[in-house]
């Protein structure tokens, strides 16, 4: 169990960090059965600062991870975060994101 109560859970073969975000996976694979969309990514990364080196030591890179990022039959990309509790760190970085990729999540 993790800090915010969430259960980890497997379908075919992905680990998901909640329930929720486990359904939303199968909403997304109807979806796509049912050409509402043309297709859905999980987990991808958008980088929102490069990594660097100060004072003779490297900073690590920012990264986004969402859960999934979904392409539209339009041709339009949503990315996608199921989140039951949004925490200090997911705020900055959806701004950081919103900046750099102008998405809306």
């Amino acid at each position: 169990m993790s800090k915010y109560g969430n259960k980890k859970t497997i379908r075919d073969g992905h680990q998901f960090d909640s329930l929720a975000e486990a359904k939303y996976y199968e909403q997304l694979k109807w979806l796509m059965q049912a050409k509402q969309i043309k297709s859905f990514k999980l987990q991808p990364r958008y980088l929102l600062q490069e990594g660097f080196k100060k004072n003779g030591k490297t900073i690590r890179k920012i990264e986004y991870v969402a859960d999934f990022e979904v392409k539209h039959l339009d041709g339009s990309i949503e990315v996608i975060d199921v989140k039951g509790v949004e925490t200090e760190a997911f705020k900055l970085k959806a701004k950081l994101f919103d900046k750099l990729y102008l998405y809306r999540l």
